[in-house]
Parts: C-alpha cells; sequence; structure tokens
C-alpha cells in the first residue's frame, strides 16, 4: 500500500509544482502510515528528487511517451497503481495533470477532486477541502472510492524538505495505441514558467504596444518573476498565447501577482483569484480590477514601473 505523485518534468528537468505535490504526498502518506512512491516519465536526473521525502521511484523510459498523451499515461500509471498497491494519485495543477487526472479517473473508476488546497482532516471517511466556482469560495469533498486521485493548487501547500534515499527501480510497460496525435508544440519564452511562478508580472492594452515590453521584463528580472499577459494583448500578438493568463488562458496561484495596464474583465479575474496577494497599476480609478486588488496604484504605468522597478534593483 503506497501513495503515488505524478512527478512532471520537461526538458530532463522536474517542475517546482511538482516538489510541491511531492511534498504534499510526503505528509498524506506519513498521515496514512504508507510509503511514497514517484513515478517519472523520461527524466534522468533523480538527485533532486531525494530532498522531499521519496521512498521509491519508478522510471519509465519510453521513446513513445516521449510527448504527453493523457491516455497513454493514464494507461502507464493504471499499471503502476496495480503493480504497487496504489490507494492514494498525487498530481499537480498543471494543465496536463488535470487531463491525466480526469482520464485516470475514468480508467480506474475512482474519484478525483482537483484544486486541493490541504491535506485532509480525516483518512476515514477521506475528506479534503478544495476551491470552487473559479476560487470565490471552497468546499468539502469526501472520496469514497478504494483508489483516489488528488490535483493540488499550486503555491497552497509549499515545498517542505525531508530527505530520503528512494529506491529507483525501471517499470517496463506497453505502450497502448492513441487517435491523440500533437501537430505542434509551443514553449514558453520566459526563464520562469507562469505555472511554477511565485510571482507575475502581467501587462495589458494599457502598455500601448509591444515595443513597451520590455519595461514588464526588467521589473520581472528584478523581481525574479513570471511575465504575463491578458487576452487582448496576445490576441493582437503582442505577446505569445502561452503567456495569456485568465479564465480563457492560463490559471495563476501565485503569491504575487502584478497587474500592468491591464482594466480587469471578469474573465481575466476569474483566472488569477487564488493568487494569495494582488496589485494593480492602473491610470483608470474606475477600473475593474481596483475592486478585486490587495494593492492598487492609480497613475501611469510608464512612470511608476521604472521607479519601482529602479527601487527594487537597488536592493
Amino acid at each position: 500500500m503506497a501513495v503515488l505523485v505524478y512527478i512532471e518534468s520537461e526538458n530532463n528537468n522536474f517542475k517546482k509544482s511538482s516538489y510541491e505535490a511531492l511534498s504534499y504526498g510526503k505528509a498524506l502518506a506519513e498521515m496514512m502510515k504508507k510509503s511514497l512512491c514517484g513515478i517519472v516519465f523520461n527524466c534522468s536526473d533523480f538527485e533532486s528528487l531525494k530532498a522531499f521525502g521519496v521512498d521509491k521511484i519508478l522510471n519509465i523510459d519510453n521513446n513513445e511517451l516521449k510527448d504527453f498523451s493523457s491516455k497513454k499515461y493514464a494507461s502507464a500509471i493504471s499499471e503502476v497503481i496495480k503493480s504497487e498497491s496504489i490507494n492514494v494519485v498525487v498530481l499537480s495543477s498543471s494543465p496536463d495533470s488535470k487531463f491525466l487526472g480526469a482520464h485516470l479517473s475514468g480508467m480506474t473508476e475512482s474519484s478525483f477532486v482537483s484544486n486541493v488546497v490541504e491535506l485532509p482532516d480525516t483518512i476515514d471517511p477521506f475528506v479534503v477541502k478544495r476551491t470552487c466556482f473559479t476560487n470565490k469560495a471552497f468546499s468539502t469533498t469526501e472520496l469514497i472510492s478504494d483508489l483516489k486521485i488528488l490535483s493540488i493548487e499550486s503555491n497552497c501547500f509549499g515545498l517542505v524538505e525531508k530527505l530520503s534515499d528512494p529506491k529507483i527501480e525501471n517499470f517496463e510497460i506497453k505502450v497502448i495505441s492513441s487517435n491523440q496525435k500533437i501537430k505542434s508544440i509551443e514553449k514558453e519564452n520566459g526563464s520562469v514558467n507562469i505555472a511554477d511562478a511565485e510571482i507575475v508580472v502581467s501587462g495589458g492594452r494599457g502598455l500601448k504596444g509591444p515595443e513597451n515590453w520590455g519595461m514588464i521584463e526588467k521589473l520581472a528580472d528584478a523581481l525574479g518573476a513570471a511575465t504575463a499577459c491578458s487576452k487582448p494583448v496576445s490576441d493582437m500578438g503582442w505577446r505569445p498565447h502561452s503567456e495569456h493568463v485568465g479564465q480563457t488562458g492560463k490559471p495563476v496561484s501565485s503569491n504575487l501577482y502584478i497587474a500592468i495596464g491591464i482594466s480587469g474583465a471578469i474573465q481575466h479575474i476569474a483566472g488569477i483569484s487564488s493568487s494569495k496577494v494582488k496589485v494593480v497599476i492602473n491610470n483608470d480609478p474606475d477600473a475593474p480590477f481596483f475592486k478585486a486588488a490587495d494593492y492598487g496604484i492609480i497613475g501611469d504605468a510608464f512612470e511608476i514601473v521604472p521607479a519601482l522597478t529602479e527601487k527594487l534593483e537597488a536592493r
């Protein structure tokens, strides 16, 4: 009996959200008095995983699984679930992991809940707290199936280091056929991934044009943040779609979200509402974003942002 964590990677590097999922998985395994097992696809850099208490790492090295496929990955993980007598599967909150959770739940006829923010209050019954209604409320959900699948909200649990010396095993699987075909993959250009970022600096139409985006990038560099944008900005081709955040783009659960020149359409606010602290810089005092903000600055972004960046760089 064990807790299994899907350890998501990209370009042979594990994502920060996977370390958070491991931290959650370890705490849950200790509550349940179970071991913690991790599953890895086509990634050989296991050294960093030793910091998060994993007892066993199952490595699936298969060229047919080089690119993510929710159907193929779910099939592989379902084999691991049977082989290792898994009770709970823990995933991150990345879009891939949420697709995977839903697919895996259907294959294994198990309970799946997303946006989990805390460890369960009790193991029997197994009850978890999660966000709902686009992060406007919380709900408590009881999982009644034998196998339970959880997707952990980003930046809610944090990274908890517990050194271990995991056993590493190669796990052979038979890859199933799938009618899913990948036509192209759009890579993010920023040095910090939006999904993993603790700080996000986002710009909107108030920047007036792509030639002014250097101001956003300089502030992001000073903060060690990811850059993002509103939907109109990506629609106009100022920034790549991978940076579009909001209900119709990427959801953001950062510790700090700075919106510059963004009026605050309801879809945008819904997509970033789970961020802990929201700062808005806008010259329109009636911008809807001010109602959702923790801190607001009314003024010209072209004066405020360079001054703020200068102060941060001086520190």
